[in-house]
């Protein structure tokens, strides 16, 4: 069963990969007994009537392949790094989706940047010392990391106040596990979209350090939601019976050969190829001497080929999303390439697309 309910109703849906989870999440939505209309400072939801559990056993599959979804897999990737970086600067993000720029207070931050409140905001690296504790005890049951400042985000009247508020890592039968809690969590953008991504990525990232395997990734959300948007009447209908949802096919499944690669395999020069990633100009990006399949094997081709699109120069873009070697981000990108060239060459009837 890949979906219950406890005594005190607590939702859990128990999933493969993100994937799984949005089929499930949005047929839980199908039920008004499991929700309520709510308002928000962003317009109506239906918000879950209690907090939703969401339990990845491959957290690694982190793409979403669900092509009536139509996630941005460019943005995700290189936001994720973004992350890793404990960067909080706004121009690599809009150059990406120019929409984040909603999101900042003075045009040039982000207020509530994961990243950045790792790494910096509480004037230490905590990344870094989660790593530590769990090198030097494997059993500890103390490494939290704090997204929430109770001094300046309780009652901040702003654009940007971190919903992820805190997590929680443990190292069992030699893997990392990882809970990550969530005040307010849009299911479609936040949850089943750039969360599952961000989040695992951190995950892996740390499990590398600590040369032990990924685990099981579970997200605590506290107001579960959808708003009532475009997006939410483009994929409510992908419903299904949960009793049966065993024998749907995982789009993972029907992914052919490198489906996923490990993005670090030389953790002592990652951060330093994160921070010549980001000192770069994203449009014309470092092709040569990267190390770790992160920007070798995805984030670079992934520019070529975002950088192509921009351009409107499809065939091209075509040429360098072949480039990217795990199939899975490979065919994501390759999909939303897809959507748009056929988008622009219908609004330019048939145009010469750049080659």
């Amino acid at each position: 069963n890949n979906f219950s309910v406890s005594r005190n109703r607590m939702k859990v849906i128990n999933a493969r990969n993100v994937n799984d989870a949005l089929l499930l999440g949005l047929d839980l939505f199908q039920d008004p007994r499991n929700f309520r209309e709510q308002e928000s400072r962003n317009g109506t939801t239906y918000e879950a009537l209690e907090p939703v559990t969401t339990v990845y056993s491959n957290p690694w599959e982190r793409v979403m392949l669900v092509k009536l979804r139509d996630a941005n897999p460019f943005f995700h990737f290189i936001e994720g790094l973004w992350m890793l970086a404990g960067r909080n600067d706004l121009k690599p993000l809009t150059y990406l989706l120019k929409s984040m720029e909603d999101f900042s207070d003075d045009g040039k931050t982000l207020w509530g940047a994961y990243g950045y409140r790792w790494k910096s905001y509480f004037y230490k690296d905590q990344i870094k010392l989660v790593i530590e504790m769990l090198k030097a005890n494997p059993d500890d049951r103390r490494c939290v990391l704090q997204m929430w400042d109770a001094n300046k985000d309780l009652n901040r009247q702003g654009k940007d106040v971190p919903c992820n508020t805190t997590i929680y890592f443990k190292i069992r039968d030699n893997k990392l596990n990882m809970t990550v809690c969530n005040r307010s969590n849009d299911m479609l953008w936040g949850a089943y979209g750039a969360n599952a991504v961000h989040m695992s990525m951190l995950q892996e990232y740390i499990a590398s350090h600590l040369r032990v395997q990924i685990g099981t990734y579970r997200q605590v959300s506290d107001s579960f939601h959808v708003y009532h948007t475009e997006l939410w009447e483009r994929v409510k209908g992908l419903e299904i019976d949960p009793w049966t949802y065993s024998d749907i096919k995982n789009p993972y499944d029907l992914l052919e050969g490198t489906v996923y690669t490990n993005f670090m395999t030389r953790p002592e020069v990652f951060d330093w190829e994160l921070d010549r990633f980001f000192s770069m100009d994203l449009m014309h990006p470092y092709e040569d001497a990267w190390e770790n399949p992160a920007f070798r094997d995805i984030a670079i081709p992934m520019l070529l080929t975002y950088n192509a699109h921009k351009e409107k120069n499809y065939a091209k873009a075509y040429r360098e999303v072949m480039k990217i070697l795990p199939n899975d981000w490979m065919t994501a990108c390759f999909d939303w390439i897809k959507k748009r060239d056929a988008s622009w060459t219908l609004n330019n009837k048939g145009e010469n697309n750049g080659e």
